[in-house]
C-alpha cells in the first residue's frame, strides 16, 4: 500500500468535495475515506473469503463475514500508520491538514517540515508503527490455535503490516522511504530540491521495477495473489496489481516533483509584479473615452470610480472585448464593470502562498490592487496569474 504523506466540518460521515467522507477527527486532525475504499474493501473481502474457504472449510458463508472484518482491520492498521505522522507533525507544531483514506492506502497531509531531521522523523515514524504493529499481531497470533478464525485474522493482518511498513520503506517518493532518502540527500547537501530530484527519480525506478518485477515473481511462485487455481485470471490479476502500484508511483513521484518546484518558485509570484496599470473613470464615461485615456496613460485595465474618486468597480475585459468598436462610443464602463467587493481588493505586499490562497478565497477575473494606505496600484488579471504560474513551474530547479 501506498503512502502518499506531503503537506468547517461538522459531523461524522459527510462528505468533502475530493475528499470522500469524513470519518471522525482524532487528535483534531479530519480523517476522511475516500469512495473507492469501499471498492478495495469489496475486493479484499471477495479474496480472502475464499481464501478462508481452503482454511476454515466450516466457516460457509460466514467467511465473507470474516473477510469483511480483515479488511475494515487492515484500513484501521493503515489509519495507526498515517496518524503516526500526523501525531509527529502536530508535536513539531506543523499543521496537519487531514488524513485520508484511499484505493490503495493512505495519505497524511502535513505542513512542510523545514529541516531534514524533521522530514526524516515524520517520515519514519508511520513505517515504524507498522512494524510495532505487525509485531503486536504476532505476539496475538502465538497465543490462539493458528487453526481458528482470531489465528488466521491475526496472521493476515501480522503479514499485511509487515508488508505496509517494508514497502514503505523503499527508498523512493511517494513512499516515506523516499521522504526519509530526500532528508537524507537534503542534509548532505543543503538543498531540499536536491533531495526531491533523487527520491522522485528513484520512485519512477522502483516504479518500474513494480511494473515488470511483480508478475514475474508471482510467476515463479515467490510471490502468489488468489488461490493458485485459477490460472489465467490470476495472472491476470497479478498484472493488473502491478500496474496500479507502479501508476500510483510514477504519479506520486512526479507529484513530488511539481510540488517542490512550486514551493521554490511560488515567492515570485507577486502581486505587486504582475498589476496592470489602471486608469480611473466615472460611471458614465463611454467606453470609446475610457479606452482612448487608457492608450495614452499606457494603461491596460480600468477602475470605475465614484464622484468622489473612490473605485467602486473593475471593467471586466472580456466584457470589453465583446463590445464591438463601433458601438464603444454608446456603451457606458458601468454596463461593463462588476461591483467590487472586499475579497476583490488585493494588497500590494501579497505574494505566494498568501497571495494564491486569497484568490482562490474570493474567484474573480480581475482584482483591485492596492497599497497599503488604500490607494490604487492597479489591477491584477487572474489570467497574468496564471501565466505567472505556468512560467514559474516551468522554471529549472536551483540545484
Amino acid at each position: 500500500m501506498a503512502d502518499t504523506d506531503e503537506t468547517g466540518e461538522r459531523g461524522s460521515g459527510r462528505s468533502e468535495p475530493g475528499g470522500g467522507f469524513l470519518m471522525g477527527r482524532p487528535f483534531g486532525v479530519p480523517v476522511y475515506v475516500s469512495p473507492s475504499w469501499f471498492l478495495v474493501a469489496a475486493l479484499i473481502t471477495w479474496i480472502f473469503g475464499n481464501q478462508l474457504d481452503t482454511v476454515l472449510p466450516g466457516l460457509g458463508l460466514a467467511r465473507y463475514l470474516v473477510a469483511l472484518f480483515f479488511a475494515v482491520a487492515l484500513y484501521a492498521s493503515v489509519l495507526v500508520h498515517e496518524l503516526a505522522h500526523a501525531v509527529a507533525g502536530l508535536r513539531f507544531k506543523l499543521g496537519v491538514r487531514r488524513i485520508q483514506l484511499q484505493f490503495v492506502g493512505g495519505a497524511t497531509q502535513v505542513e512542510e517540515a523545514g529541516t531534514p531531521g524533521r522530514e526524516f522523523v515524520l517520515a519514519f515514524v508511520g513505517p515504524l508503527l507498522s512494524l510495532v504493529l505487525a509485531g503486536l499481531f504476532y505476539l496475538g497470533m502465538t497465543a490462539v490455535d493458528a487453526r481458528t478464525v482470531p489465528g488466521v485474522l491475526l496472521a493476515g493482518l501480522m503479514i499485511a503490516n509487515l508488508i505496509v511498513a517494508v514497502f514503505n520503506l523503499l527508498p523512493g517518493l511517494p513512499l516515506d522511504g523516499g521522504r526519509m532518502l530526500r532528508a537524507v540527500v537534503w542534509a548532505v547537501t543543503g538543498k531540499a530540491m536536491t533531495g526531491t530530484v533523487a527520491a522522485a527519480w528513484v520512485g519512477r525506478a522502483i516504479a518500474l521495477a513494480v511494473l515488470l518485477g511483480l508478475p514475474l515473481l508471482t510467476e515463479t511462485g515467490y510471490l502468489r495473489v488468489g488461490d493458485g487455481e485459477s490460472g489465467g485470471m490470476d495472472t491476470v490479476m497479478n498484472a493488473l496489481l502491478a500496474a496500479i502500484l507502479a501508476a500510483i508511483m510514477w504519479t506520486g513521484a512526479g507529484n513530488s516533483l511539481r510540488m517542490a518546484r512550486l514551493r521554490e518558485n511560488l515567492p515570485a509570484l507577486r502581486a505587486r509584479g504582475l498589476t496592470r496599470r489602471a486608469v480611473p473613470v466615472e460611471s458614465a464615461t463611454p467606453l470609446s473615452e475610457a479606452l482612448r485615456r487608457a492608450n495614452e496613460a499606457g494603461a491596460r485595465a480600468l477602475v470605475v470610480v465614484d464622484p468622489q474618486g473612490e473605485p467602486t468597480g473593475i471593467v471586466r475585459e472580456s466584457a470589453i472585448a465583446s463590445v464591438p468598436e463601433h458601438r464603444r462610443p454608446w456603451v457606458v464602463v458601468s454596463a461593463l464593470a462588476q461591483d467590487l467587493t472586499d475579497g476583490m481588493k488585493v494588497s500590494s505586499d501579497l505574494a505566494g502562498q498568501d497571495l494564491l490562497e486569497h484568490l482562490q478565497a474570493t474567484p474573480a477575473t480581475e482584482y483591485l490592487v492596492v497599497e497599503e494606505d488604500g490607494a490604487v496600484y492597479g489591477v491584477l488579471s487572474t489570467q497574468d496569474v496564471e501565466r505567472a504560474f505556468v512560467k514559474a513551474m516551468a522554471r529549472p530547479h536551483s540545484g
